[in-house]
């Protein structure tokens, strides 16, 4: 699914990996396109295995070359915020991805910064959803800004899965000016329509990371979670993520635990009207 991200960047072949894919494939895959070089973003269990039977297998032929660099996660420094011990910002994981690409530098590779698209006018996406409740906007509130852009001359394009396409196809009838893409596109056509807009507006999702990963400028709405952990949008500014910090806040490193006051209450602090005020500084 993911390879049209990587579509047009030299020298890149894209390796296709089922999610649950063994250690022993993971090892096949590498072996079979000769990697001397490893950039391990993932750093889980089953990578760590294929990677110490890459090292093995290049040891008994004799091979001393291969190099293997992982990212820091940073995972106690997370627990520390979650624990409400911690104040300062983590280290933006997207800068962390580009510090193992960094110590690439020695052996000749160089690394780009994130690349932004000027702001384009004339079209917004929005995506309200995401894989957990505590990290959804209320619907009445995804409905009052889509009106009120709308109303203030923009077209709409609304995002989401084909499970979501129903919700949000009503909306899109409800309310002129706004269109639902959702179910329609291809994932390569649907980045293609991301890179287009002026804007994204979504939650800590998939989607913040699709329309970031084509440079496009997000409004990213932050809940259970939070933007100080450091996974807002490659590239994108922190003030374009907004998050209400309540004392509450984190409650948790994904968003799916339940909510101990039962309403969500960090979701619902974000008004439309403060969304609002943060796009007309961006378009």
């Amino acid at each position: 699914m993911l390879e049209p991200l990587f579509k047009g960047i030299p020298n890149v072949r894209f390796l296709g990996l089922k999610k649950k894919q063994s250690s022993w494939r993971i090892y096949k895959a590498l072996k079979a396109v000769g990697a001397d070089t490893v950039a391990d973003l993932h750093v889980v269990n089953r990578v760590g295995r294929a990677l110490f039977l890459l090292r093995m297998d290049a040891l008994l032929r004799f091979d001393f070359g291969l190099k293997v660099y992982r990212l820091k996660k940073g995972r106690f420094s997370r627990m520390m915020m979650l624990r409400h011990w911690r104040k300062e910002p983590r280290r933006p994981q997207w800068k962390r991805y580009n510090d193992v690409f960094g110590r690439f530098l020695e052996d000749g590779a160089t690394v780009q910064g994130a690349e932004l698209y000027e702001a384009k006018e004339g079209c917004v996406g929005v995506a309200p959803f995401s894989q957990h409740e505590g990290k959804v906007w209320p619907w009445e509130n995804v409905e009052r800004l889509v009106r009120m852009l709308c109303e203030a001359g923009y077209k709409v394009l609304l995002f989401g899965s084909k499970e979501e396409a129903g919700q949000l196809e009503e909306l899109a009838v409800s309310v002129e000016g706004a269109e639902s893409v959702a179910g329609r596109l291809t994932f390569s056509e649907e980045l293609e329509c991301m890179k287009s807009l002026s804007l994204m507006v979504s939650m800590d999702s998939a989607n913040m990371h699709f329309a970031s990963a084509v440079g496009t400028p997000v409004v990213s709405i932050w809940g259970a979670t939070h933007p100080d952990f450091g996974f807002y949008g490659y590239g994108q500014e922190r003030g374009n993520a907004l998050c209400a910090d309540l004392p509450c806040q984190p409650c948790s490193a994904y968003g799916q635990k339940a909510c101990r006051y039962s309403d969500y209450r960090c979701m619902r602090a974000i008004t439309p009207e403060m969304v609002m005020e943060r796009i007309r500084t961006l378009i």
